[in-house]
């Protein structure tokens, strides 16, 4: 721990500090905040209450008024520290509030009434954190469903896209075949054409062939990604030639070189393409909405908005599920991330 302790604050003026240690300190410690700042505030945010969001200034943590209890009131009463015309302070409970001016008794003698200006009081405020905001979803919605259609698309989505780019891949970087530079330039040329320009066209195409209201017309349009395609066939032209010769030579098939040679030495870029695959598929929202309107098909990304109304929006809920369908991600990600610099050198991306 001191060896690491040693490392992260030694300077580059030894004793003192020098220009370029500020500067360091201060891009790093920035990066880390504009990086984990808005995760970290989602954290937070989603065990507040709907009260606690509405607060403003906004705080970080889920801080709740306190209440107590006062004889002769059916609710419990919101406690304040309220500042006496004689400089001293006492905890009051609100009754009632009239334009400036509050109305307020001592919990322990609720008797008498106090008029305090609400300029001259604060909340007592504790810190709460509304744990029910992660488990009203399962209990009163169909959470659950959304859950397991989600993890049915991921799956099976990037399963598929990792065979067909692989096949792809393999067929682009090792088949010497007339027109193979042109149809790589236009399966890259695909990367320009945005999802909007073929929606309609891919609409028709889906509903003629009845896959609409069906998660497999969610997986199928999706498999085929150009991205994917581009890594592995520049991860798989570092492949050498002489090692696929070897094993024609030793009778093997094309699909055993391919099953058996190729793709467990394209594991690397197979991992960061799953990677790619898993953000894609969990976090899309525009394309499942237009082919799935049964609510028992939805996926987490478009079942999250049945909690958005015309008049009310219940943020509480959103943001706790927000997190809990970030979670799988940040798992793959943390399994997987040791193949991403591998990966991505072999291919030659920048």
């Amino acid at each position: 721990m001191g060896k690491v302790a040693r490392f992260i604050l030694r300077r580059k003026g030894g004793k003192g500090w020098h220009w370029t240690d500020i500067f360091t300190w201060v891009w790093l410690v920035g990066g880390l905040i504009i990086m984990f700042g808005p995760a970290v505030w989602l954290v937070f945010s989603s065990l507040k209450t709907p009260a606690a969001l509405a607060e403003f200034p906004p705080s970080i943590l889920p801080y709740v008024t306190s209440q107590a209890t006062v004889e002769g009131y059916d609710k419990p009463l919101m406690l304040y520290d309220a500042r006496m015309p004689d400089g001293s302070t006492r905890v009051l409970a609100e009754v009632r509030r009239i334009g400036l001016v509050a109305q307020m008794v001592d919990p322990k003698a609720p008797g008498e009434i106090v008029k305090v200006n609400i300029n001259d009081r604060t909340p007592v405020r504790t810190m709460s954190f509304a744990t029910n905001n992660y488990t009203e979803p399962f209990v009163h919605f169909d959470f659950l469903r959304y859950l397991w259609n989600s993890v049915f698309v991921t799956v099976v989505a990037t399963v598929i896209t990792l065979v067909v780019n692989s096949m792809a891949a393999f067929a682009l970087s090792k088949y010497e075949f007339k027109g193979r530079s042109l149809a790589m330039l236009v399966i890259l040329a695909t990367l320009m054409v945005p999802l909007s320009v073929i929606m309609v066209p891919l609409y028709s195409i889906i509903s003629s062939l009845g896959l609409f209201n069906s998660l497999w017309g969610v997986i199928l349009p999706t498999v085929a990604t150009p991205t994917g395609v581009f890594i592995l066939r520049q991860y798989m032209l570092t492949i050498p030639d002489e090692l696929i010769d070897a094993a024609r030579m030793d009778k093997a098939s094309e699909w055993q070189i391919y099953w058996r040679i190729v793709l467990p030495l394209t594991a690397p870029a197979l991992a960061v393409l799953a990677i790619f695959s898993v953000v894609w598929r969990w976090n899309d929202f525009l394309w499942p909405l237009i082919v799935l309107s049964r609510r028992e098909l939805y996926t987490l990304q478009v079942g999250l908005s049945i909690y958005s109304g015309e008049l009310n929006v219940q943020w509480h809920f959103i943001l706790a599920m927000t997190v809990v369908t970030m979670i799988p991600v940040v798992l793959v990600f943390i399994f997987l991330q040791r193949f991403i610099t591998t990966g991505i050198a072999g291919t030659g991306l920048k």
